[in-house]
């Protein structure tokens, strides 16, 4: 299986990369995430009305090394296997690379052959390489609307639907 993967590497600690991708709220959706995002064990949740909802229990963290959710609920609008992402797993591996960090993020159990596949496959290179990295850098990350996101789906209907 070819797990969803996206890997950058930013000018920054590892430590800073970890605080940054605890922060989900600011690079993945301010007003879309309810519950506390950096507690192990805890549960939250990510809803775009109409499109997306997902659940979330944060399963491990280590400090400048490691972030792991488990996806344990969910709906995704746009498919026809609305549950596709229940008992997947998003991994954030963090590490040092000649005076820089490499962050990977792969969603463990979403692989090319999934329904999802293409659309997710954009949505988290926008969240993880674009929104996530300029969080890291800038202390802010580029969120997409309600809107971009529906228009983002559109795009790969002939595919998605």
């Amino acid at each position: 299986m070819n797990d969803l993967t996206h890997t950058f590497t930013v000018d920054a600690t590892p430590q800073e990369a970890y605080e940054a991708i605890i922060d989900v709220r600011s690079w993945w959706g301010a007003t879309n995430i309810v519950g506390a995002t950096d507690r192990l064990g805890g549960d939250w949740f990510y809803l775009v009305p109409d499109l997306h909802f997902s659940k979330q229990r944060t399963a491990e963290l280590v400090p400048g090394e490691r972030v792991v959710w488990e996806f344990t609920d969910g709906h995704l609008g746009f498919i026809a296997d609305k549950g596709e992402w229940i008992g997947t797993t998003g991994r954030f591996d963090i590490a040092a690379d000649d005076g820089r960090t490499r962050v990977t993020f792969t969603h463990e159990g979403l692989a090319a052959g999934d329904e999802c596949f293409d659309v997710c496959h954009d949505a988290w290179r926008h969240y993880i390489t674009d929104s996530l990295r300029q969080r890291i850098l800038t202390g802010r990350g580029t969120m997409r609307t309600r809107e971009e996101d529906l228009a983002a789906v559109g795009q790969h209907a002939g595919t998605a639907q």
